[in-house]
């Protein structure tokens, strides 16, 4: 059974010890004894106020504020420019990269990117999610807008910016681009392979000229048919020497203009960072991962979404106003394309049935009654099966979901909102519950055992009896 891959991701539903050497020179940069104080003072605050307000599981309505500790305008000139270079600072070196992959797998390159950024001393820059596995029709949705991006920037101790933040979303200045293609060098399926393009490269109005890496950023052994690459093969490029040795190889003209540039070194690009890797492929499911460790678990969902997505679920299981949101185990129950992985066996042999689901989640009930000491009744199924009847199941098992034409959250807030807010009810179970193969369901067990130390399960699925354990 194959993964699913980066292609598409429709998912939708019916603390290191290393830092960047950044200066600022806006403004005088608060010293570490400020910064303490200041985080001190949060805390106390913070610890004050949770003794005067009832408790919920998962209180998501008074994150600190980070503003202060990395003001993101003292890494750029000044307001977003009509050319992008003319608001980077000399004396501050860059990254970036887009995204083409579906939102969630976006997430985790997007946590790649960063990563990078970690190793590589250098400052991020993050486009806009795009809406290819939603509507192509819904609006890309600020990175920042779904992320907590204050309190990601002082967990891993860099500043972060958004191109938005750079270079004018107005602007229609085509701004000439030397960038590296890592999709040239990894990518297995095609004999003549090309960079990986990006809607977002034409919206940020760039005009790149592509410099392959070397092959040995492959993360693999050679003779073994795999599209990652490695960390730290392309952080070198980041550097005088690997780069200077790597110039010599092909390089493909600006689609516009018609020029070859050499990668730029101010801002190091990479045209696809999906696949990356640190000692072995699909690393983010594992417990050892870089990006995970130092970045993933520290991308926190923005308050605002945050607070929308439990007004959702309260909704969906029936929380009376003035009591606290309970504990529940979320389920991400993945059909849709994976359909096509079932290769001619009946979809309800291949999928795993709920009866099976059910199994998982006493499970997890059990593991939270022994471990914790807390007795878990509510369930929130999260899928994009379309078929009712199963609904109806789903109902008959005392489990709930959210009805987003009921709630008319589209409607009202834009074709995103209702996979945001499915990720956040899946991240904020007491337990959780996924499918073997989802990314979806990877990133929500990862960020279910981090930020609530719950216990997860994933559904093995693709024939009869896959589940059998």
């Amino acid at each position: 059974m194959d993964r699913q891959d980066a292609y598409d991701d429709p998912e939708t539903p019916f603390i290191p010890t290393f830092r960047a050497k950044l200066r600022p020179t806006k403004g005088r940069k608060p010293s570490p004894r400020t910064i303490c104080a200041a985080l001190a003072g949060i805390s106390l605050l913070s610890f004050g106020f949770l003794l005067l307000k009832p408790l919920s599981y998962v209180d998501i309505h008074d994150a600190p504020s980070y503003s202060a500790v990395f003001n993101s305008q003292s890494y750029v000139q000044g307001p977003p420019a009509q050319r992008f270079r003319d608001n980077l600072r000399n004396d501050t070196k860059y990254i970036t990269s887009w995204t083409s992959a579906g939102w969630t797998n976006d997430v985790m390159t997007y946590g790649n990117l960063i990563y990078l950024a970690l190793i590589t001393e250098r400052i991020p820059i993050i486009a806009k999610f795009l809406s290819s596995h939603i509507d192509s029709s819904a609006p890309p949705f600020a990175f920042g807008d779904v992320i907590d991006v204050p309190r990601l920037s002082q967990a891993i101790g860099i500043p972060l910016l958004e191109w938005h933040e750079v270079k004018d979303p107005e602007s229609q200045v085509l701004d000439d681009l030397g960038c590296w293609s890592v999709w040239e060098s990894v990518e297995k399926y095609k004999q003549d392979p090309r960079p990986r393009e990006s809607p977002t490269i034409g919206r940020l109005k760039l005009d790149i000229s592509w410099t392959r890496t070397p092959d040995w950023v492959k993360l693999t052994p050679p003779g073994i048919e795999d599209d990652h690459a490695s960390f730290w093969s392309l952080a070198t490029l980041g550097f005088p020497q690997a780069r200077s040795d790597s110039l010599g190889l092909p390089n493909h003209p600006s689609p516009q203009h018609q020029v070859s540039l050499p990668p730029d070194d101010q801002l190091l690009c990479f045209d696809f960072l999906y696949f990356i890797g640190a000692q072995r492929p699909w690393e983010w499911e594992l417990d050892y991962s870089p990006a995970w460790r130092f970045v993933g678990q520290h991308m926190r969902w923005n308050t605002s979404i945050e607070r929308l997505a439990d007004a959702h679920a309260r909704r969906a299981m029936n929380v009376p106003v003035d009591e606290p949101t309970p504990p529940y185990i979320s389920i991400h129950a993945r059909h849709g394309d994976f359909r096509d992985q079932c290769r001619g066996i009946p979809l309800d042999q291949c999928f795993a049935s709920l009866s099976i689901i059910a199994r998982r989640v006493s499970e997890v009930q059990e593991e939270l009654r022994t471990q914790k000491g807390i007795e878990v009744t509510q369930v929130i199924m999260t899928s994009d099966e379309p078929d009712p009847e199963w609904w109806s199941e789903v109902r008959a098992l005392g489990w709930t979901w959210v009805d987003y034409a009921k709630e008319r959250t589209e409607e009202i807030y834009g074709k995103w909102h209702p996979v945001f807010i499915d990720a956040i009810i899946q991240s904020n179970g007491a337990g959780f519950v996924g499918t073997r193969g989802s990314t979806m369901s990877s990133l929500a067990l990862r960020r279910v055992q981090s930020w609530h130390n719950g216990p997860t399960r994933i559904v093995q699925w693709g024939w009869p009896g896959a589940d059998d354990h």
